[in-house]
């Protein structure tokens, strides 16, 4: 065990030295290891920006394969490999050229050194989408132009290969080199629009986020969705987020009820709305709808056993628009909850005073609208069951079952043999009410269960 702890320390030690002296390079390497994991890319993201790092998106002069560092800049590049549609092999043609002739200066010049059969149309567009391109044009317009850009490439290198090239540069230099003309495109792609790009190929939003304006409105009201775990089961919260997907069902009474995905800029989650609210929300229930929820957290199961994913199970639902955005911001951070099938019930939104407790009007004392933030619950009774002969597997599978019938808020723990130390938390929650406390004192003796 000593020595276990030394080894722990020593790697806290050099974690913690490398965060304080070089945290730009400590967090481009920890998303490369967890480039797999959105959900902790998000959150680290997050860290950076708390850390005064900015997280950029790829970029076809600075980035590598995997996350990099701008030198002396603050800031972590996005790796070109983590761009959907584009192999570690036309990352590495494109490092090549950049590293063989310095910084492309142009689009134009990217598609000269830059092999059109290491890097096809397909890891082209992505690229573009991704932003990686944006110092070198606008999206719009190297969309609108890819076809021409790669006719002209493919061209150029076909030419180069015959030595046409050269007797161009001979003759002439660059003056005589063919070029390509860029045309402004008719249709200009909304930052929306790009931002979707981003999510689509990356996973993420990078360059900005679709919840960039509610960031003080979010912060006061809810908690972030990662802090939705199965350790506040039961819990009621306020949520926050924008809806990813939502899937409609038919239960057996004929009604719809639906499960929403949501996400914020630290996770992602599952709302469950059942029928009467989601008649209430009706047709206001969309697509990319900002949506403030306030709710109970539910980590179980069908059979009331915990698992390791939490949902929110929605009591009232609010759809943020603009307007009401608008109107929070400009009233100092006060603002009338959405009207209508929007919202079950009608609440305002309380102003926290100096302290960061929510002030109370004396016009509104009498009817004063209860923060909507998280609130912990009272502390639970624990349920502390001892079983004699752990080797019994009907007894286990008799406690077992009784536990199942039982679901609830307190967590139960089962000590084996006479030895205390040798205790183990169950994995799901019970009820520790009569029935329980009954059939355990009958299963295992009174002596053998404790609640405190």
């Amino acid at each position: 065990n000593k020595s276990h702890a030394a080894c722990y320390g020593l790697i806290a030690y050099w974690t913690a030295y490398l965060k304080a002296h070089y945290p730009d390079a400590f967090m481009a390497a920890l998303m490369t290891s967890d480039h797999d994991d959105i959900d902790r890319l998000a959150i680290e993201i997050t860290e950076c920006k708390h850390m005064g790092l900015e997280v950029l998106a790829p970029d076809v002069n600075q980035s590598y394969v995997e996350f990099g560092v701008v030198p002396a800049a603050k800031q972590v590049r996005f790796g070109m490999a983590a761009v959907k549609g584009v192999g570690v092999g036309a990352v590495e043609e494109i490092i090549r050229a950049r590293e063989a002739d310095g910084p492309f200066k142009s689009v134009e010049d990217f598609a000269k050194r830059v092999s059109t059969s290491k890097v096809n149309r397909k890891a082209w567009e992505s690229l573009v989408k991704a932003g990686a391109f944006d110092a070198l044009g606008d999206r719009s317009d190297l969309l609108f132009n890819l076809d021409t850009i790669l006719a002209f490439a493919s061209k150029l290198q076909k030419e180069a290969l015959s030595g046409q090239v050269d007797m161009f540069a001979a003759l002439g230099g660059d003056k005589l080199m063919p070029s390509v003309e860029l045309k402004a495109s008719p249709v200009k792609y909304t930052s929306k629009e790009q931002l979707m790009w981003e999510r689509e190929l990356l996973g993420l939003y990078i360059s900005a986020h679709p919840l960039d304006n509610y960031d003080a409105f979010f912060e006061e009201q809810t908690i972030p969705l990662h802090a939705c775990t199965p350790q506040i089961d039961g819990q009621k919260v306020s949520v926050g987020g924008l809806v990813s997907t939502i899937r409609t069902i038919v239960t057996k009474a004929g009604t719809k009820m639906a499960f929403v995905g949501i996400e914020d800029k630290t996770s992602e989650m599952e709302l469950i709305v059942f029928p009467r609210l989601y008649e209430q929300l009706g047709d206001s229930l969309q697509q990319d709808a900002v949506l403030k929820v306030s709710g109970t957290v539910n980590a179980r199961d069908r059979d009331g056993n915990m698992t390791d994913e939490a949902k929110v199970i929605a009591d009232e639902v609010n759809i943020v628009t603009d307007k009401e955005l608008n109107e929070y911001q400009s009233h100092g951070r006060k603002m009338t909850a959405p009207k209508g099938r929007a919202a079950v019930k009608s609440k305002r939104y309380p102003r926290k005073n100096a302290n960061g407790a929510p002030a109370v009007t004396a016009a509104a004392s009498a009817k004063a609208a209860p923060a909507i933030i998280a609130k912990p619950l009272e502390k639970l009774e624990t349920v502390y069951v001892k079983v004699k002969n752990p080797s019994d597997r009907d007894l286990l599978v008799s406690l077992k079952k009784l536990c199942s019938q039982n679901p609830g808020h307190n967590d139960i723990i089962m000590i084996l043999g006479e030895d205390k130390s040798n205790a183990i938390r169950l994995p799901f929650r019970v009820d520790a009410q009569r029935n329980l406390r009954a059939g355990l004192a009958e299963l295992l003796g009174d002596e053998c269960v404790k609640v405190k």
